[in-house]
């Protein structure tokens, strides 16, 4: 990367074209978990079961998954912003394809579109965030970007289960895609790659820069670390966390919306929190991800032991717990900034990304098939104990995702002589001259001294530094 002008970012162009991205990301989730609270909705439209509820949300994880490293290898190429216009397209085909449908295939195939540009949508903000940015901001933008573009679930939430109670199902998902048309029409008007000053020097072949990552064991750390962190919460948001509290806890369809968006909005005060945690100890961010994961764990254990159903406290902290889990996960996405050159940064977050997201395949199925059989012959809607034992799977993939966590800890310490930080690396993006409001840290270090700032620097007594 070279550096046509010195002359640092204005900070107001770069936090308009962020907030234009993250904008677009908040539009991705809400499509994304609009199925999650028209789940039930969805299975009576189609006439479906469980299992067969679960693929509508598999199809959609499963292509967001097999996309994210062809997607990053795309947008080392080709930048954020054609992946962001072409992501924004392809989820308003969707969602329109998801009004008027009223055949399974079309419903499926729908998810699949909207699976496909959510797939194209957060890893291209966060290159934006990284081109626009200096790497000292970085942790918090990240967190604010993961913690602020889930807004949109809270759309996703009570404002789309009363349009889809008062207006049906067909007019609810044509205002999703209206919204979203419009949205589009503004990134394609404001996005930008990055600094008109910034030029990008010719990229190496794209499997070589796939290859480099996914040797990096930073990269692999953070591929776990989104793995471990993510599933329960996401899983919970997506798809089985309305039913589980309306038909498992029997709330209200109403009451049950407003748990989620109280998880979305948890959010808010977890991802800054996570992100001042990982700025101030940023060799202890694999113990963050351990305290999350130990906490969603044990909550969730307090729940589905409660002899009856939960009360109403306790189902408030296990949605509060789970706040922490999507924050948790974007710790993975900052060990990509640390482990890795600017150069492959898409190509290391697109296979970061794949984890929390196989990992929440793994789990919607899995729940699923547990329902189905768990639920008594006759019994058309699954009861408290059925739902007990499918969110019993949750702890083979902690266990599992502990475990890789450790070994790929382990391998980065001996790889940079340090427990998740290589030591005295240099920021990845340098926007901006030296000494500048948006200088790296390596840049700040290196600014030359004058007058009473050299003197005591210097060492110089306090007499001739006051003279100086």
């Amino acid at each position: 990367m070279s550096l046509a002008d010195p002359a640092p970012v204005p900070r107001r162009q770069a936090l308009l074209v962020w907030g234009v991205a993250l904008s677009a990301y908040a539009a991705s989730v809400f499509h994304r978990s609009s199925l999650g609270v028209t789940g039930v909705e969805a299975s009576q439209r189609f006439e479906i079961s469980a299992a067969t509820l679960a693929t509508f949300t598999v199809a959609q994880l499963a292509v967001y998954a097999l996309m994210q490293v062809p997607v990053g290898m795309l947008l080392d190429r080709y930048g954020s912003r054609r992946l962001l216009i072409t992501g924004g397209a392809l989820m308003v085909a969707g969602q329109l394809c998801f009004a008027l449908a009223t055949d399974v295939r079309l419903a499926v195939a729908a998810r699949v579109l909207v699976g496909l540009g959510d797939a194209m949508t957060f890893i291209s903000v966060l290159r934006i965030v990284a081109y626009w940015f200096p790497g000292r901001r970085n942790p918090m933008l990240v967190q604010l970007t993961g913690t602020l573009g889930q807004l949109g679930a809270v759309f996703g939430a009570v404002p789309l289960v009363l349009l889809l109670e008062h207006t049906g199902w067909t007019t609810a998902f044509l205002t999703a895609a209206a919204v979203s048309t419009v949205i589009l029409l503004v990134a394609v008007a404001a996005i930008r790659d990055s600094p008109r000053r910034v030029t990008v020097a010719a990229a190496p072949p794209p499997r070589g820069l796939l290859a480099a990552a996914w040797a990096a064991p930073g990269t692999r750390l953070g591929l776990w670390t989104h793995f471990v962190a993510q599933f329960s919460g996401s899983v919970f948001a997506l798809l089985w966390g309305f039913p589980f509290l309306v038909q498992g806890q029997g709330l209200t369809p109403t009451a049950a919306a407003t748990l989620l968006t109280v998880l979305t909005m948890g959010m808010l005060v977890t991802g800054p929190t996570v992100a001042h945690l990982c700025a101030r100890f940023p060799r202890r961010r694999s113990v963050v991800v351990f305290s999350i994961v130990a906490a969603t764990a044990a909550t969730w254990t307090v729940v589905l032991a409660w002899p009856g159903r939960a009360p109403g406290w306790l189902l408030v902290a296990l949605v509060l717990v789970l706040a922490f889990n999507g924050p948790g996960s974007l710790i993975g996405f900052d060990f990509v900034r640390t482990f890795n050159p600017v150069n492959r940064i898409g190509s290391a977050t697109g296979i970061v990304n794949v984890g929390g997201f196989v990992a929440a395949i793994a789990l919607v199925l899995a729940i699923g098939v547990v329902l189905d059989v768990a639920t008594p012959a006759g019994q058309t809607v699954p009861g408290l104990d059925a739902y007990r034992w499918a969110f019993a799977v949750q702890y083979v993939l902690w266990a599992v995702g502990v475990v890789q966590v450790l070994r790929w800890r382990n391998a980065a310490r001996r790889r940079h002589d340090g427990p998740d930080l290589p030591v005295g690396r240099p920021d990845t993006v340098p926007i901006g001259g030296r000494g500048g409001r948006f200088a790296s840290g390596n840049d700040r270090r290196r600014r030359r001294f004058t007058g009473e700032a050299a003197a005591r620097r210097r060492g110089a007594p306090a007499r001739m530094r006051r003279k100086a």
